[in-house]
C-alpha cells in the first residue's frame, strides 16, 4: 500500500507526522510549512482509508504500523521522528514498540495506549446516515450534517473529508472501514517489548485523553518517556495551541540524545 503524503523541505533528519481518526495530511499544513519545515525534512502523511490514501478492509494498528514501515522503507528514511496526533499517535506508539529500528524519536500528542470509550459512535453514525451523492452543494450537506452535529467546528473538520469531482460529492474516506475496526481503533495496545528510545507525551491541559494516571501505562511501553502539558488546549493541541506545540517539539527534535 502506497500512503499518499506531502513533503515540506529537502534538508534535514525525517519527521513523519500522521493526522488522527478522519483526518488528513492537510491538518498540519500550516505546522509543517512553517515551524517543522526549519527543524526537520517534513513527511505528512494520509493513513489508510484517510485522505487520498489507498482503502483496505483491514484496520488495526498492527496493520497501519506495517503502513508505516514500508513508507521508511519506499523513501529510504531510515530512523525517523515520528510524531502522531490521536489515532495517529497510537499508530506511532505501535511502531515504535514493533519497528523500533525505524524510530529515531516518538512523539506523540494527546493519546495514551490504553484503550478509549466509543467518543466517535454518533458521529460515525451521522456521516454514514448522509451519501453526499445525493446533495448538490457543500452547504446541504453541512446543512443535513447539521441534524445530529450542532456544532460547526467539528461539523467543518468533518466535512474536510468531501471530495468533489466536478459533478458529484463524496466521503473520501473509507467509511464502512473505519465503523467496522472502530473497536480496533479506540482498543488499547500491548505492552511488549518496551520502545527504549526518546520519547515525547504531550497532552492538552483541557483535554481528558491523558491524565496522570496514563502516566504509568505510558512509562511501562515508553520508559523515556516525557510529559509535557499546554495548557488551554484542547485534544485538538495544533489547532488550540499551535506555536506552544511548535516550541516543545522542535525543542524535542534538536536536543541531543545521552
Amino acid at each position: 500500500m502506497e500512503l499518499f503524503y506531502n513533503q515540506y523541505g529537502d534538508s534535514g533528519s525525517p519527521l513523519i507526522i500522521l493526522h488522527g481518526l478522519l483526518g488528513a495530511h492537510g491538518n498540519w499544513h500550516t505546522l509543517s510549512r512553517t515551524a517543522f519545515q526549519d527543524a526537520a525534512r517534513v513527511y505528512a502523511v494520509d493513513q489508510r482509508n484517510h485522505g487520498r490514501s489507498p482503502h483496505a478492509d483491514r484496520m488495526d494498528y498492527s496493520t497501519l504500523a506495517a503502513d508505516l514501515r514500508r513508507f521508511t522503507d519506499h523513501h529510504d528514511l531510515g530512523p525517523a521522528a515520528v510524531l502522531g496526533h490521536s489515532m495517529g499517535g497510537k499508530t506511532a506508539m505501535q511502531t515504535a514498540l514493533e519497528y523500533p529500528d525505524r524510530v529515531d524519536r516518538l512523539i506523540v500528542v494527546d493519546m495514551a495506549p490504553r484503550a478509549y470509550p466509543p467518543h466517535h459512535t454518533e458521529l460515525l453514525d451521522a456521516l454514514a446516515r448522509i451519501d453526499p451523492e445525493g446533495y448538490e452543494s457543500r452547504d446541504a450537506i453541512d446543512e443535513a450534517l447539521a441534524e445530529d452535529v450542532s456544532s460547526w467546528p467539528i461539523r467543518q473538520f468533518l466535512l474536510k473529508n468531501l471530495d468533489y469531482d466536478g459533478e458529484t460529492y463524496a466521503w473520501r474516506m473509507n467509511l464502512d472501514a473505519i465503523r467496522a475496526h472502530y473497536d480496533d481503533i479506540t482498543a488499547a495496545l500491548p505492552t511488549t517489548s518496551p520502545f527504549e528510545g526518546p520519547a515525547l507525551f504531550v497532552r492538552g491541559g483541557a483535554s481528558d485523553y491523558v491524565t496522570d494516571e496514563d502516566r504509568e501505562g505510558i512509562r511501562a511501553r515508553f520508559p523515556n518517556a516525557e510529559l509535557v502539558t499546554i495548557d488551554g488546549a484542547g485534544h485538538w493541541v495544533h489547532a488550540d495551541a499551535p506555536d506552544a506545540l511548535a516550541a516543545v517539539v522542535t525543542d524535542f527534535l534538536s536536543a541531543k540524545t545521552p
